[in-house]
C-alpha cells in the first residue's frame, strides 16, 4: 500500500519559502555594515590642545584647538570656553580643521578678552561609541582666580548614565536568552517549540531586547549630552544620534529583529505544529521517514535562518562598539560576533534548559545530553575568541592587574571557570539522569486533559464558584507536574546545579556589560606614556622654610611659606617673615614666582597681599599641572637691599 505524507499547510510553505530571500537580504545587510566599518583606536583620547594645558599667553589666541587620537562626533555646543567669572566666551561654531589622519577641532573666541585664567570644557563620542569629556585652563597675560570648577560628572554619568546602562545589560540578557533559547530548540529538543513555558521565554526575551535597544536609541542624545532625562524627547537630537554609527546600529537592530520576529512566529507556529504531526503520525514506517524528513528539512531552514538573522543582531554590538576600534578591526569584529553567539548559545540555552527542567515534566535525557555537547563547543569557542579580544584589548601583563579593564577581565575569567566547574556538576547529574518515558509524560498530559474536560462539563453558572474551581484545577495540575518532576532525584539534582550555573552566568552578564562600557588597558596605558594618565600625588599642604640674607642691616632671616593643599588647580598660599631672633619681619616688599621648568611653564608670578606684621596671604593661586615646581621667593629689607631664594617642591 503506497502511503502519501499529509500535505504541508499553505503557511508553512510561504514560511519556507521566505526564508531563503531572508537569508540572502541579512546577508548583504552585514558585508555592507562590515565594508563601511572604518578602523580606529578605541576610546579616544586628547592628544594635543591650542593653548596648551595649563600655558600662559602674552595676548587672546583667536581660536582654542583640541587634537584627538582618532575621530570623535562633536557638535556646535562641544567646546565651551569660560572666563574667571564663568562666563562663555567662546563663538559656539565648532571648527572642523581635521587633515588625513591628523584630528582636530575648534572653536573661536570673542575679541577684546580680559587678562585672567580662562577654562576650556569639551565633550564628544569616540569611535566606540562611548562619550569623553574634559577640561583644562590657560591664562592670558597672568593667572588669576576663577570660579569655574570642572564638572563632578563625566560624561555619561549619572541617573541617565545608570539608566542607559541598565538599558545595555537588558539588551545583553535578552538576545543571549532569545538566541540560546531558539538554539536549544533547534539542536536539542525539537519537542520544546510546543512547549508553553518555552514559548514563553524566547518572546519575552524578543520583547526584552526589542525594548532595551528602543530605550537605547531615545536616551543616546543625554546619555552623550546633557544628561538630562528630558532631553530624551530632543527631535533634533534623534536626528542627530540617527546620523552616527551608533544610531545606525541600533535601527539596524530593530529591522534584524522585525526579521526575528517573523523567524520565532514560524519557530512557535508551524514548526511546533509539524513537531506534534510528526509525533502523532500513524506508525506506518514510510509515512513515519517522510514526515520526519519533512522536519528535517524545515528545521534546516530555520537554522540557517536564524544563524544569519543572530549573527546580523550579533554585528550591531561589533560593528559600533570596541571590536570596530583599536588594532585588526577587519579580524576583531568577526570574531566578537562569534564570541557574542558562542556565549549565547551557550548561556541562553542553560536558561531554556532551566526552564525546561522546572516547567516541563517531559524533558528527555537525550536532550539534555545534547545540550551537555552543544555547550562543550560554545565554551571551546568563547576560549579561542575570548584570548583573542583579550590580546587585543590588553596588550600587556601589566594592563591586566594594573588597569580597570584588565581587572574586570580576570574577573569575568574566573566567573567564566566557575560556570565551567559547575558545568561539569551538570554534566556528571546528566550522566545519571533516569529517561522519563514519553509513555509518562503522555499519560499525565492525557489525565489532565480528561480532568480539564470533566471540569469543563461541570462548570457551574456562578462566576466566583466557576473561579474557585479553576484556581483548584490550577493547583491540582502544578502538583501533578510537581510529581513527575521530582520522582527522579537524579533529575532534582540537576535543576539545582543548572540553577546554580543561571546565577553565576547572570553575574557574568553584568561583568560583561560594564566591561564593553570600561576603557581598553592597551588605550590606558598608551595614555599613560604620553602622560595623560600619570598618577597624581596625594593632596598635602606644602611647607617649606627658606632662610635669606639681603646682605644689608638687619638682612637676616627667614620665610616660612605654606601652599594648602599643594595641588592642581587653586591654592592658598601664606608666607610669614621672620628675624634672626624669631620675632616678625614686616618687609618692605615680598614677590613669589611659580615655575615647573619640564612643561616651559612660567615664572607665573604672584604679589601676595600683606595681611598683618610679617604675614603675607593670597587666594586662588593656581597651579595647572602636576609636577616639580620652583618657588622664587623675592624679599626686600630696605630700599637696595634684596634678594630671591627658591625651593623645588612637588604638586600633586
Amino acid at each position: 500500500m503506497t502511503t502519501t505524507a499529509p500535505a504541508p499547510s499553505a503557511a508553512r510553505v510561504r514560511a519556507t519559502a521566505l526564508l531563503p530571500r531572508l537569508t540572502l537580504v541579512l546577508a548583504a545587510l552585514l558585508a555592507t555594515l562590515f565594508t563601511a566599518a572604518a578602523p580606529a583606536t578605541a576610546h579616544a583620547a586628547l592628544t594635543a590642545s591650542d593653548p596648551k594645558d595649563g600655558a600662559v599667553v602674552a595676548t587672546a589666541p583667536a581660536q582654542v584647538t583640541l587634537s584627538f587620537s582618532e575621530q570623535v562626533a562633536m557638535g556646535g555646543d562641544s567646546i565651551r570656553i569660560l572666563d574667571p567669572q564663568g562666563k562663555r566666551v567662546d563663538t559656539g561654531e565648532l571648527r572642523d580643521l581635521c587633515s588625513g589622519n591628523t584630528v582636530r577641532y575648534g572653536t573661536a573666541l570673542r575679541s577684546g578678552l580680559p587678562n585672567g585664567t580662562y577654562t576650556v570644557a569639551w565633550q564628544a563620542v569616540s569611535a566606540d561609541s562611548h562619550p569623553i569629556s574634559g577640561a583644562f585652563t590657560f591664562s592670558i597675560g597672568a593667572p588669576s582666580a576663577t570660579t569655574v570648577k570642572p564638572a563632578a560628572q563625566q560624561a555619561g554619568g549619572g541617573p541617565v548614565g545608570i539608566a542607559y546602562g541598565i538599558a545595555r545589560y537588558a539588551a545583553y540578557a535578552g538576545f543571549t536568552v532569545l538566541v540560546g533559547a531558539a538554539a536549544f530548540i533547534l539542536l536539542c529538543w525539537r519537542r520544546g517549540a510546543a512547549q508553553r513555558p518555552l514559548q514563553k521565554l524566547v518572546v519575552r526575551a524578543w520583547v526584552t531586547l526589542t525594548a532595551a535597544t528602543l530605550v537605547m536609541l531615545v536616551l543616546r542624545t543625554p546619555y552623550t549630552g546633557s544628561g538630562k532625562f528630558a532631553d530624551a524627547f530632543d527631535l533634533d537630537g534623534l536626528r542627530a544620534v540617527l546620523a552616527t554609527k551608533t544610531g545606525a546600529s541600533l535601527v539596524s537592530r530593530l529591522l534584524l529583529l522585525g526579521a526575528a520576529a517573523l523567524f520565532i512566529a514560524v519557530l512557535l507556529g508551524v514548526y511546533a505544529r509539524r513537531q506534534k504531526e510528526s509525533e502523532n503520525t500513524a506508525e506506518d514506517s514510510t509515512e513515519e521517514s517522510e514526515g520526519t524528513r519533512d522536519t528535517d528539512d524545515l528545521t534546516f531552514g530555520l537554522a540557517i535562518g536564524g544563524t544569519v538573522v543572530s549573527a546580523g543582531i550579533a554585528a550591531t554590538w561589533a560593528l559600533s562598539e570596541h571590536a570596530s576600534t583599536g588594532i585588526q578591526p577587519g579580524l576583531a569584529m568577526p570574531v566578537d560576533i562569534v564570541h557574542l553567539l558562542a556565549a549565547a548559545t551557550w548561556l541562553g540555552g542553560l536558561a531554556a534548559l532551566l526552564i525546561a527542567l522546572h516547567k516541563v515534566p517531559g524533558i528527555e535525557r537525550a536532550a539534555v545530553q545534547r545540550f551537555s555537547k552543544v555547550a562543550f563547543v560554545s565554551v571551546l569557542a568563547l576560549a579561542v575568541t575570548g584570548v583573542y579580544q583579550s590580546w587585543r584589548q590588553i596588550g600587556s601583563w601589566s594592563a591586566l592587574t594594573g588597569t580597570d579593564y584588565g581587572r574586570l577581565l580576570l574577573l569575568k575569567v574566573g566567573l567564566v571557570a566557575v560556570l565551567v566547574a559547575l558545568a561539569y556538576v551538570s554534566r556528571k547529574w546528566t550522566g545519571r539522569l533516569a529517561d522519563v518515558s514519553r509513555e509518562t509524560a503522555t499519560a499525565v498530559a492525557a489525565t489532565t486533559d480528561v480532568s480539564r474536560e470533566t471540569e469543563a462539563v461541570t462548570v457551574p453558572a456562578d462566576p466566583k464558584r466557576a473561579a474557585q474551581l479553576a484556581r483548584q484545577r490550577a493547583a491540582r495540575e502544578n502538583a501533578r507536574e510537581k510529581l513527575v518532576r521530582n520522582a527522579d532525584t537524579d533529575r532534582v539534582g540537576l535543576r539545582r546545579s543548572v540553577l546554580a550555573e543561571a546565577a553565576v552566568a547572570v553575574i557574568l552578564l553584568a561583568v560583561t556589560t560594564v566591561l564593553t562600557s570600561t576603557e581598553p588597558g592597551r588605550t590606558v596605558e598608551r595614555e599613560a606614556a604620553r602622560g595623560s594618565a600619570a598618577p597624581a600625588v596625594p593632596d598635602r599642604a606644602v611647607k617649606i622654610t627658606l632662610p635669606f640674607d639681603t646682605g644689608g642691616p638687619n638682612g637676616k632671616g627667614s620665610v616660612r611659606l605654606e601652599l594648602d593643599p599643594g595641588r592642581v588647580g587653586a591654592n592658598t598660599l601664606h608666607l610669614w617673615a621672620d628675624s634672626e631672633d624669631g620675632k616678625p619681619l614686616d618687609l618692605p616688599e615680598v614677590k613669589i614666582a611659580f615655575t615647573l621648568p619640564a612643561k616651559d611653564i612660567g615664572p607665573l608670578p604672584l604679589v601676595p597681599d600683606h595681611a598683618t606684621p610679617g604675614h603675607w596671604t593670597a587666594s586662588g593661586v593656581q597651579l595647572p599641572l602636576a609636577g616639580e615646581w620652583r618657588i622664587d621667593v623675592t624679599v626686600r629689607t630696605s630700599d637696595i637691599d634684596q634678594t630671591t631664594v627658591q625651593k623645588n617642591v612637588k604638586i600633586g
